[in-house]
């Protein structure tokens, strides 16, 4: 028999209350599910960027013997001249000796240093040196004059019979010291570099711009040598009033180092100069050998100097504010990613620039969070910029929510 009305009534009823039930249910869990889900994360539409570059600064080096100029903190020569073979290099030997001596006897900046006592075998060494026509100033026997003044005669003054009394002093003798000097230039990597004496009047104390720059930034590292080769006049003991042989200190930031002259092999100069690019201190350490004359290799080193100097730019990588992508999300809100500063590197003219950006997804987020960055990399160093929103990416509401469940997560 057929159900009674009742009976209908009843399970119509129960299915409608089943299904509200159910109703409730599921609205119980998917209203603060939806509610409270995150929206599913937009990708940013890049903006173009162009890694800036520098051109080349052609520096123009001499011809004759050979040359070459570095910085300090950058591989390599920024630029070279004339022959690779290694030359005399006359008193710039001289660097080698103090570099040795204050090895054995080491000296604080200020500090005098023991006495060294002169003798008549110091008086027979400057007359031979004389003799040789090499640059020599006075001794007396008995004089008691301390390391330091001795050190600055030598480098200041390029005194060869002082240089020498240095050598004898710490050593016992030239014969001595020779072979010390020697495994203190291959323990060095001065592989390029031959030594015979202590003073540099030996046409086959040899070496090459790459090698003395190495040298020279030795010495510079050592603050007595930095200070003596620094001095442009000073007053010694028994030997008076004497003047730097290199007279470009004190022009185009030179600082140092140490000249060197032969009659059979020419002019020779390292030097070291300084300047600021900015706030950014840039070191010079360059060597010029067998010039045919001071004047003349003074006169292409300042002009080398110039170049160089024109050459280190202070580039300018980015801008505070500079948008490198924008975000559109699904409920029609914008933001872009910005630059959250400035930055510049200071470089060498024509060192190649890398960059790379990186951009998040993002959903809801504060205006100024970081959502990326632009990584820029020159001479093996990396600077970060971090890319943030230039305003908030708000929640698309609950309605919103409520209607587009397949883009939450």
């Amino acid at each position: 028999m057929p159900p009674s009305p009742r009976v209908r009534r009843r399970r119509r009823a129960f299915v409608a209350s089943t299904i509200l039930v159910a109703l409730a249910i599921a609205a119980a869990f998917y209203v603060p599910i939806t509610l409270s889900a995150q929206v599913t994360p937009v990708a940013a539409t890049a903006t173009a960027y162009t890694t800036p570059t520098t051109p080349a600064t052609p520096i123009s080096m001499p011809t004759y013997g050979s040359s070459g100029i570095s910085a300090v903190g950058y591989p390599g020569l920024l630029a070279k001249g004339g022959t690779d073979q290694p030359l005399a290099i006359g008193s710039i030997t001289k660097i080698i000796t103090a570099l040795i001596v204050l090895q054995k006897k080491p000296l604080a900046l200020g500090q005098a240093g023991p006495d060294i006592t002169f003798t008549e075998q110091d008086v027979a060494i400057r007359a031979a040196y004389l003799a040789r026509d090499g640059e020599v100033y006075p001794v007396t026997v008995g004089a008691q004059i301390s390391e330091s003044d001795v050190l600055t005669t030598a480098l200041v003054a390029s005194a060869n019979n002082y240089a020498r009394a240095l050598v004898d002093w710490a050593f016992g003798s030239e014969a001595n010291y020779v072979p010390i000097a020697k495994a203190w230039l291959k323990s060095h990597g001065l592989t390029s570099t031959t030594l015979t004496d202590c003073t540099g009047m030996d046409p086959t104390d040899r070496s090459t711009p790459t090698d003395l720059i190495a040298l020279g930034k030795l010495a510079l590292a050592n603050p007595v040598i930095a200070k003596i080769v620094d001095t442009k006049q000073t007053t010694m003991p028994v030997v008076g009033a004497i003047t730097n042989t290199n007279l470009l200190l004190g022009t185009s930031g030179v600082h140092g180092i140490k000249t060197g002259t032969l009659d059979t092999a020419g002019a020779s100069l390292l030097f070291e100069s300084d300047f600021l690019v900015g706030t950014t201190r840039i070191q010079l350490i360059g060597a010029v050998i067998d010039g045919p004359d001071h004047p003349t290799i003074d006169a292409k080193i300042t002009s080398i100097i110039k170049a160089v100097i024109a050459g280190f730019v202070n580039v300018p990588l980015v801008q505070a504010g500079q948008k490198f992508g924008t975000y559109t999300t699904e409920w029609g809100t914008t933001s872009e990613l910005v630059a959250a500063r400035s930055a510049s590197v200071v470089l060498w003219s024509g060192t190649p620039i890398q960059s790379a950006v990186s951009l998040r997804p993002v959903s809801v987020a504060a205006k100024g969070t970081q959502e990326g960055t632009v990584d820029f990399t020159a001479r093996g160093t990396t600077q970060s910029v971090p890319l943030v929103l230039s305003k908030a990416l708000v929640d698309p509401g609950k309605w919103w929510r409520l209607t587009h469940p397949g883009r939450l997560s």
